[in-house]
């Protein structure tokens, strides 16, 4: 049910374009229709547009709620779907929106690992699987519309919004966004968001970013191009300017690259409330749906299509790809309905946990007396679980994303779930001297240290909003400068936002180098949403395990990785360096950046700096060599064939990771082509094939839009993680492939 139901029929339309008798059926026997292959999803659209008239396909391009409902809409989000476009008389449900990058936002509902965790899979296939279950999830929830693909690239991890995105790598995220878009549709039509170079929070509404040609093509988008190809329905705009223009005004990327280069050809809706900026502007720059209220569009639509200065086609043209999109996918989804107790139900409590052991990447393991601390020995009976997230239920962003599971498994109980003969002790976090004790007196110390809400997330009160959608009165004068100057002081005291420092807090440091002093058999867990410096004390702690937001289940996973049921499947998605310096400037407070092709990973190689730990890093529990057999490639990809071999004496997993680099460089730049998680048994020697991403190997042309291979003298290697070293590389290119013919857009991106 959407928060006002019925407001297209609240009173007679000025004007029909047509009959206006009710036909309830309508829109399902248009459905019908074109499952059954009688009618196409566009002449369908057209059946539909010839019954409305003039109010209700005005009232397709905004929300169904009226402007009142605005500050109830943190709390209707976890309620209900938000509606745009229903039109009763017909039948048509609207889309209907629910947000859930980590699980459906609406009522009680699985919480996965984050999204940022889930990169850490590096498993597209189990992506595909969560993909599914939020799908499914939120079509029980009465929701046909689920936002709950995030692709941002990660340019700087203080990004408070990190944990919802799949991490630095354009390749990486363009699979795993490919993946849960993929399985979001068996169920409900899928929205990637935010387009486009969306990565900072406190400033997102002003900022300005300026990028070339060349990053923009061939570093931001790609990825948006790899999930357009999966078939994603529905594209969000975001709230920030690109090159002077805002998101939902900046034809050059909705219309000209989204749709004329890319082929798009479903629908785009604003980022919700401060995302339209002009009413008319953004329809005819290529922004479909004003969301989630009845705001400026409702007030400002009518009369300009009666004057004349909204062009009529226009508007059939966004109502065009809004039916014909949610007709497609109501007739191509599975048709059966899933039943209602797969929310949260004991199927998707395991893939959650599943997710959170494939997540968590062990990024320390030094021999204690011999022996890797890690896995902990059976005969553990004393260990002590310290630090102030222990047991705290500790799920990430409290912001728009925000899941709320029925029951969630904290550290503590995990570890005391999977060790019941263990005494497990635990002290107040703040009481550093207890902690101590209790370290000496444990066989193991476990620290459980990071971030939660108030550090990082979602800022859900910022100084840059336009009051001016409120209303024409706060469009200027001294209401609007009040209003704006609460806005902006509000801000500095409400949760989340982007991350003041890399390091963790002052009192979590203390604490591990206390307890690491009082017992040299200390393993510290680090919760977060990205990148961690750990310079101060890592050199001092022999164990150190990222776990991320692990989710409902994740108390349960870190004790399974722990104890050695499982072995730790995770791989870094972004590099950690040793020094904020060598990562690009973030100003949390900035209007204005620049945005290359140099950061992360990239930037460390560029400038010859070796970081704490690569991106793509992550031990296990087994030793895994890697061999590259062979290869093809050209522009139009490739497959590279990898022997892979368990040498150690426990199952365990690998992820066959692919690069490539111009070595002409002096310093060579890895840029991740392919990769493929892979499980072995004790002993076991796989041959593997990894399909090769050609997009970080071309260059696009900015006046014909053609892409062709990129100069240099271009090396491939197979590795465990970013390498360093290309000496054992072979070349990429064979036979003077180097000098293909150019490749057109359609066979380059994706």
């Amino acid at each position: 049910m959407g928060i006002v139901t019925g407001r297209r029929n609240a009173r007679p339309p000025r004007q029909r374009r047509a009959g206006g008798s009710p036909d309830p059926d309508a829109y399902d026997e248009v459905v019908r229709q074109i499952r059954d292959g009688r009618i196409d999803a566009d002449a369908g659209a057209e059946r539909l547009i010839e019954r409305l008239t003039d109010r209700e396909l005005l009232g397709l391009l905004d929300g169904d709620s009226p402007r009142r409902m605005l500050p109830l809409i943190p709390l209707l989000l976890h309620r209900r779907p938000f509606v745009a476009g229903a039109v009763p008389r017909l039948g048509i449900p609207g889309i209907r929106f629910s947000d859930g990058a980590r699980g459906v936002v609406i009522g009680s509902s699985t919480a996965f690992p984050v999204t940022m965790a889930r990169a850490a899979t590096w498993d597209p296939e189990l992506e595909e699987q969560v993909g599914t279950a939020i799908g499914a999830e939120t079509r029980v929830r009465g929701a046909n519309y689920s936002a709950s693909v995030c692709i941002n690239l990660l340019r700087h991890p203080a990004w408070g919004r990190a944990q919802e995105c799949y991490g630095e790598d354009p390749v990486l995220t363009g699979r795993m966004g490919s993946a849960m878009t993929r399985g979001v549709r068996v169920h409900t039509m899928a929205c990637v968001k935010h387009f486009a170079l969306n990565s900072m929070e406190d400033e997102r509404f002003e900022v300005d970013v300026s990028v070339d040609d060349h990053a923009l093509h061939e570093v931001y988008l790609p990825h948006f191009k790899a999930v357009v190809d999966a078939g994603a329905d529905s594209v969000m705009s975001a709230y920030n300017r690109v090159r002077g223009e805002y998101m939902d005004v900046n034809r050059p990327l909705l219309t000209g690259v989204l749709r004329e280069e890319w082929g798009f050809t479903g629908f785009v809706t604003s980022d919700w409330v401060f995302g339209t900026h002009d009413a008319v502007g953004s329809l005819e720059a290529g922004m479909d749906v004003e969301m989630p209220l009845r705001l400026r569009r409702a007030h400002e639509l009518p009369a300009a299509l009666r004057k004349g200065t909204l062009d009529r086609a226009t508007v059939l043209q966004s109502a065009r790809r809004i039916l014909r999109t949610t007709l497609l996918h109501a007739a191509t989804r599975t048709p059966e309905e899933p039943p209602a107790d797969i929310v949260a139900g004991s199927a998707h409590r395991a893939l959650a946990r599943h997710v959170a052991e494939e997540s968590i990447v062990l990024l320390a393991n030094a021999p204690v007396d011999g022996t890797p601390l890690l896995p902990l020995p059976s005969t553990t009976r004393r260990i002590a679980v310290l630090g102030r997230l222990a047991d705290q239920e500790n799920l990430g962003d409290h912001g728009s994303s925000r899941v709320r599971p029925p029951s969630t498994v904290s550290p503590l109980q995990g570890l005391r779930d999977a060790l019941p003969q263990a005494e497990i002790m635990t002290v107040p976090s703040r009481d550093v001297r207890a902690a101590v004790a209790a370290a000496a007196a444990a066989e193991t110390a476990i620290v459980v240290v990071g971030f939660d809400q108030h550090d990082e997330g979602e800022s859900v009160v910022t100084g840059g909003v336009d009051v001016g959608v409120l209303g024409a009165a706060l469009d200027s004068g001294r209401l609007r400068g009040a209003i704006t100057a609460v806005a902006h002081l509000a801000s500095r005291f409400v949760r989340g936002g982007d991350r003041t420092s890399l390091r963790l807090r002052p009192s979590d440091e203390r604490l591990i180098l206390a307890v690491t002093a009082a017992n040299p058999r200390t393993v510290v867990v680090l919760v977060g949403g990205s990148a961690i410096l750990t310079e101060s004390w890592r050199h001092r702690v022999p164990a150190l395990v990222l776990a991320w937001y692990g989710g409902m289940e994740g108390g349960r996973a870190l004790a399974d990785v722990l104890t050695g049921v499982v072995e730790p499947g995770g791989r870094l998605p972004f590099v950690i360096p040793t020094d904020p310096a060598h990562l690009p400037p973030f100003d949390r407070t900035a209007k204005a950046v620049v945005y290359d092709d140099r950061w992360g990973q990239r930037r460390l190689d560029d400038e010859g700096r070796k970081p704490a730990f690569p991106f793509g890093f992550g031990l296990g529990y087994t030793t895994i060599d890697h061999d590259l057999l062979g290869h093809r490639f050209d522009a139009s990809g490739g497959t590279a064939e990898v022997r892979v071999t368990n040498t150690g004496e426990r199952e365990g997993s690998t992820v066959v990771q692919l690069y490539a680099a111009d070595i002409a460089r002096a310093r060579p730049v890895s840029q991740l082509l392919g990769f493929r998680k892979v499980t072995l048994r004790a002993g076991e020697e796989r041959i593997v094939r990894v399909s090769l991403d050609p997009n970080p190997t071309l260059e696009r042309d900015p006046v014909t839009r053609r892409w062709s291979a990129r100069p240099g003298d271009w090396m491939l290697q197979a590795a465990q993680h970013s390498p360093d070293d290309w000496s054992s590389a072979v070349a990429l290119r064979h036979d003077g492939a180097a000098a293909e013919d150019d490749v057109a857009t359609e066979g380059a991106a994706g």
